[in-house]
């Protein structure tokens, strides 16, 4: 008898606070998105016969529920910190930490999709350059499981054999190495993408490899962005990392330069800055994903640059501007490649595709 008094007050915290917790989450208004994992939340399903005999109902309503939950960003929290330093985890959803950094795992090297990047490369190069006066140049960004996963006792991916697949099965382009470039540094700990001010090397070695000539980056400015920048993996780890502080570079030549958003059809600068406020921060870098951009610099010559890309160029292709009149970006996971011409006339330019380990080994975005 003594023991069901004591445990009367523990089952009615326990179910006062389940109570609590589901008329809050009946009354509270639906979130529309995630701001912290960058995605839409699930809104309540409407009720139907249809919905409800087809058990459609339920599944989405469970969705809903997951999706609405209070305090959800604390549960998870509490959940990822519990898996990785109380279970002894070495990862929480496919994300693990080494040396301050969040890493996703990406592994083993998918060769078929890789292969698949460069059917769609040649196709490329086949309906639009093939005879023309062009320069094609090719380059690969490694994630940062390239300098972290295997040193850490990881699985990683094959980069040496992603490397020499892409180096030698696309004969038409002249491959430029940046992996020796980079270390872990340069890159943002909380996000999946490199830090503007920390590539300029990077930079250095396209243009050496497009024999274009360098820059002398010390005549620009470093600005730091005043709103704190917390990266993709901030939100889906589920924990809680220390924010980071987003710099750019910006000059003379910078400055004059002006955006084309062929979506939108507005024109902008090179920064975006009402972006450091919005869902990604690192979308101010030229505004983020963009079907097509067309970048003018009234201050060069006439010489032109066309960039096939993925969202690691917007913070890369401002620093290589002051060589180029002309650079105009193509992403193909958001342009169908039939339509790319309507955009684009292929003669007389230097063409780089510049794409990252992580797209490559997931190139079905690509269109």
């Amino acid at each position: 008898m003594n023991l069901k008094a004591k445990c009367i007050p523990a089952l009615l915290l326990v179910g006062a606070l389940w109570l609590i917790l589901a008329v809050w989450c009946w009354v509270r208004p639906s979130q529309e998105t995630s701001l912290s994992e960058r995605r839409k939340l699930a809104q309540l399903p409407d009720f139907t016969a249809d919905a409800v005999l087809s058990a459609s109902f339920m599944s989405e309503f469970e969705t809903y529920t997951l999706d609405q939950f209070p305090f959800r960003d604390s549960f998870r929290a509490v959940k990822a910190a519990t898996s990785l330093y109380v279970l002894g985890k070495k990862d929480n959803g496919g994300i693990y930490l080494s040396d301050g950094y969040a890493v996703k795992l990406e592994y083993p090297l998918n060769v078929s999709s890789v292969t698949s990047a460069m059917g769609k490369f040649e196709a490329l190069y086949g309906t639009y350059m093939e005879g023309k006066n062009l320069k094609i140049y090719l380059s690969v960004v490694p994630d940062k499981g390239y300098f972290l996963s295997q040193k850490n006792g990881y699985p990683a991916m094959d980069y040496a054999r992603l490397f020499s697949l892409m180096q030698h099965n696309l004969p038409f382009a002249e491959y430029i190495d940046i992996s020796g470039c980079l270390q872990v540094t340069d890159y943002y700990k909380t996000d999946i993408h490199w830090r503007q001010e920390q590539i300029t090397d990077v930079a250095q070695q396209l243009l050496k490899g497009m024999r274009v000539g360098e820059i002398d980056y010390e005549n620009y400015t470093v600005v730091s962005a005043n709103t704190p920048f917390y990266g993709v993996y901030y939100g889906q780890s589920g924990l809680p990392l220390k924010s980071e502080t987003i710099r750019y570079l910006t000059s003379e030549t910078l400055e004059a330069c002006t955006v084309y958003n062929a979506e939108t059809q507005q024109v902008g600068g090179i920064y975006d800055l009402e972006r450091l406020n919005g869902r990604d921060p690192y979308e101010m870098f030229l505004s983020g994903a963009c079907p097509v951009l067309i970048i003018t610099n009234p201050n060069a010559a006439g010489r032109e640059l066309v960039v096939f890309r993925d969202s690691f160029a917007s913070s890369l292709i401002p620093l290589l501007l002051e060589k180029y009149a002309k650079i105009t970006l193509v992403d193909t996971r958001y342009i169908n490649s039939h339509l790319i011409g309507d955009y684009v006339t292929f003669e007389n330019q230097d063409v780089l595709f510049l794409y990252s380990a992580t797209v490559l080994n997931n190139s079905r975005s690509l269109k």
